[in-house]
């Protein structure tokens, strides 16, 4: 058991250093690009800010929420059947 949760910790940390890695990259394009055409990336900028300014977005942010509390009820139902099933495993070996 100790080592599937050091396992599960390390896949976690790996993956939190990928998405920082990732994220970094990401950040020195975009500030590569903006260098290299500051009037694009100030209209891509402007036209974005219009997108969001006609976006309904606390309609959308309280629909991501009723959905996620929605599929909680399937998930816990799901993460409990696992902690049986591996209990059960656990008492026949």
């Amino acid at each position: 058991m100790q080592d599937q949760l050091a396992e599960t910790e390390d896949i976690a940390e790996r993956g939190l250093r990928y998405t920082k890695e990732q994220f970094g990259q990401i950040m020195e394009q975009t500030e590569e690009y903006v260098r290299e055409n500051p009037t694009r990336a100030v209209m891509y900028a402007v036209v974005a800010g219009l997108v969001l300014d006609r976006l309904p977005v606390t309609r959308i942010l309280s629909g991501v929420t009723r959905l996620s509390l929605m599929a909680l009820k399937p998930a816990i139902l799901i993460y409990g059947a696992t902690k049986l099933y591996q209990a059960t495993q656990q008492d026949e070996a």
